[in-house]
């Protein structure tokens, strides 16, 4: 059903104009009308014309024209034409600086998406203007990411696939997701979500990939496959630094973090820098690791990182008949979880296809969602949004 009230064609313009910039751009996550994208919308006859503006190497801009002439679509309007412009170096500096505010304050919005970036005229057009200096957005007060730190007491365990089907699972539960790839020794996450692409450079911020809903930023991007990460603890501290600041992470509903396994610099550096980051241990059944993961859950409790459940991941194999084979044992999670006064979040199943689907970059819970392990995910991704952020207490956050 149309939208549109008797009256002038330039009515109908401007209804479809605030529209137009409340759509979000899927790589930049927010409105078009706070990025100062929109230049122009006529509402014709028989088109609708839409004028955007995009950063030179935009990493999608068809998917932007998508979204317009969707949401053009849904208005009732006549289908669009959207032509793209190249912002000029000026106009790219204001953006920047705009993404570097949003980065900081979270998605802004407004009820219409039609408030203009700052620095631009009613036309659109940019006034000077340039980067903001950059601070850590999930350190941030009032920050209402929740971020999620997977870790592990070892390797092995598979800690890297429980963290990218979880995400893959909270996107499609609606929830936006991110994942910082902190394993920078062992980085597998951007061949499991099958990401081919680099991050893209707008000014001095870094745009992450987007791989089924979930933004993804790892040590893999810099470093090829066959090059071995060789770095002491202040380079990999400010590695991290750096990908948590000079990224335009958009203010997503989760930060998912995939520690590296044991307990090393770079737990150390994610406590330093994400105080208020909720601590998943990964373990499998058998006592053996869990008193190894045990050893990640002391670490937490010295950093002061709130520990919120353990994760057991290949508790069981399930033949064709349906009769379950505990391959690797069985009641190291639950111990694990006894002995941390925490809650057994999953018991995940051993499945080949969990394995094969990050081999060829497609998740699982994306590709079989309706599967034994599929509906685990699920339930774990509840589980873990039904038991809230947690609330960290620390002397040290104290204002005085």
């Amino acid at each position: 059903m149309s939208i549109f009230r008797a009256g002038q064609d330039s009515e109908r313009s401007a209804e479809v104009e605030q529209l137009v910039a409340a759509t979000i751009d899927p790589r930049l996550f927010h409105p078009l009308g706070e990025l100062g994208m929109l230049r122009h919308v006529e509402v014709r006859r028989r088109l609708t014309v839409v004028t955007l503006a995009v950063p030179r190497g935009h990493p999608d801009a068809e998917a932007v024209r998508q979204a317009v002439r969707q949401a053009v679509e849904a208005a009732g309007a006549p289908p669009a034409e959207v032509e793209l412009t190249v912002m000029s170096g000026e106009e790219e500096l204001a953006l920047q600086a705009r993404l570097h505010e949003l980065g900081q304050n979270g998605p802004a919005r407004s009820p219409l998406g039609s408030e203009r970036a700052p620095g631009t005229t009613s036309s659109g057009q940019h006034g000077s203007a340039g980067p903001t200096p950059r601070e850590n957005p999930f350190a941030a007060k009032g920050s209402r990411t929740r971020v999620l730190a997977i870790g592990s007491g070892k390797g092995g365990v598979g800690k890297s696939s429980v963290t990218v089907n979880l995400a893959v699972s909270l996107a499609r539960q609606g929830h936006s997701v991110a994942l910082l790839d902190a394993d920078v020794y062992g980085f597998s996450v951007p061949s499991m979500l099958g990401i081919t692409e680099a991050p893209t450079v707008v000014g001095e911020l870094l745009l992450p990939p987007v791989a089924f809903g979930v933004r993804v930023i790892s040590m893999g991007f810099f470093v090829s496959e066959d090059k071995a990460v060789i770095w002491r603890g202040p380079m990999l501290h400010k590695a991290l630094e750096q990908f948590l600041v000079d990224v335009h992470w958009g203010g997503p509903d989760f930060l998912l973090i995939d520690l590296p396994p044991g307990t090393g610099d770079v737990a150390l550096s994610i406590a330093q820098f994400v105080p208020g980051a909720e601590l998943y241990v990964v373990t499998t059944p058998q006592p053996a690791a869990e008193r190894v993961a045990q050893r990640a859950a002391v670490l937490a409790r010295e950093l002061r990182l709130p520990l919120r459940g353990v994760i057991e991941n290949m508790s069981y194999f399930a033949d064709e008949t349906g009769k379950r084979h505990e391959l690797f044992g069985s009641g190291g999670g639950e111990s694990l979880a006894r002995a941390l006064g925490v809650g057994l979040l999953a018991q995940l199943p051993l499945v080949p296809a969990l394995r094969e689907g990050g081999d060829v970059g497609s998740p699982i819970v994306e590709s079989e969602p309706e599967s034994e392990i599929g509906r685990a995910f699920a339930d774990l991704a509840n589980r873990i949004v039904e038991l809230g952020p947690s609330r960290v207490y620390r002397s040290e956050l104290s204002v005085r």
